[in-house]
């Protein structure tokens, strides 16, 4: 029988709500990091405009977003015509951002039932490091300054299967207008007092968290590469004994979730490799020693892995995963113990009944 798979899920943190209903005005929508909370008023022309380009683009009845996705007048972003740009207005002629390069944008986001549930008036990111949804990683690099398009996305291009609480349910396409203010080269590293660096660490491993959960692994795998990047970016002066730790726990969560994505896009070496990091900063990592176990079991280096997990055992006497994947082990011993020929005795046969001396 196979033994428990040595991927898991990365380490995250609760959140929890309901959703709201509405057009979205009078009332405060919460964005996930690194978005903050923007109160609404409840009469803005911005929006009313915005409103109106909407209803000119729908068609009517009550097929919702169904028909855009074949109507003509849009391009496909994507293979499977999930991701569609139309341009609203076009762009003042100069080039769209280069890879590396940051942008700022206003968006605009809706449901099918008119929610609004994205507005922004200046988000910036740089595209590819994976701090915003897919249709904006993706689109906005199709777009020219001062260019304003919208973008109609499927699930798997915005909050995908799990939606976002509390106000984007499961599964629900989006469609954003997207104005794209500025683009200029990416900033360098700036030195950051620890406190930043523990901020921006935790909001892209959340960040990561979010895209593992909608199953997008190399997604998840860059956020966490570039959350352990700010945890150890210049710093503008030393941490404190209590940021260290603080800083030292969330180098080895991420660094675990690094080994759980690599995991899932099947890269076993990469994973260890990540295991073994994390256990260099923290030996006594229980989640650490219990994959790495796992996996060097898979590589069939038992007896490596039988260390590895006792030690882990000692720490966590009642874990029932760590007792399965040791049994597996000693029974894995046995069988090729029992399997192994034996040597030949040296010199002439036994005579029948001879049982040879006890040693």
């Amino acid at each position: 029988m196979p033994g428990p798979s040595p991927g898991g899920s990365p380490e995250r943190e609760a959140g929890a709500g309901g959703r709201p209903r509405g057009p979205g005005r009078g009332r405060r929508v919460r964005f996930r990091l690194p978005h903050t909370a923007i109160a609404l008023p409840s009469v803005r022309e911005e929006e009313q405009l915005f409103y109106r380009r909407l209803e000119a683009l729908m068609a009517p009845g009550p097929g919702g977003f169904g028909p855009l996705f074949a109507a003509d007048g849009w391009s496909d972003l994507t293979e499977d015509r999930l991701l569609r740009k139309r341009v609203e207005r076009d762009g003042q002629g100069g080039p769209p951002p280069r890879p590396g390069q940051e942008v700022s944008v206003k968006v605009l986001g809706v449901l099918e039932d008119g929610g609004l549930v994205e507005r922004d008036p200046r988000l910036t990111f740089v595209p590819g490091h994976g701090d915003v949804v897919q249709a904006l990683e993706l689109g906005v690099p199709t777009m020219q300054p001062g260019e304003v398009s919208f973008f109609l996305a499927a699930f798997p291009y915005g909050y995908g299967r799990p939606g976002r609480e509390p106000d984007v349910p499961p599964e629900a396409p989006l469609l954003f207008e997207v104005t794209l203010l500025e683009v200029r080269d990416g900033p360098d590293p700036q030195p950051l007092p620890p406190a930043a660096r523990l901020r921006l660490g935790a909001q892209r491993r959340e960040r990561g968290n979010f895209h593992f959960g909608r199953g997008d692994f190399t997604a998840a795998l860059r956020s966490y590469r570039l959350a352990l990047s700010a945890l150890d970016g210049p710093v503008a002066a030393p941490p404190g004994p209590q940021e260290e730790e603080e800083l030292r726990e969330q180098r080895v969560k991420c660094l675990n979730n690094c080994a759980a994505a690599e995991l899932k896009l099947q890269r076993a070496e990469e994973a260890l490799a990540a295991c073994e990091a994390a256990l260099r900063i923290s030996p006594d990592n229980g989640r650490a020693l219990l994959r790495r176990g796992q996996l060097l079991a898979q590589q069939g280096r038992d007896a490596e892995a039988t260390l590895v997990l006792r030690r882990a055992l000692e720490l966590d006497p009642a874990n029932k995963v760590i007792h399965t994947e040791l049994s597996r082990l000693a029974k894995r011993r046995s069988t090729a113990a029992r399997a192994a020929p034996q040597e030949p005795l040296h010199g002439p046969p036994p005579r029948p009944g001879y049982v040879g001396r006890p040693g």
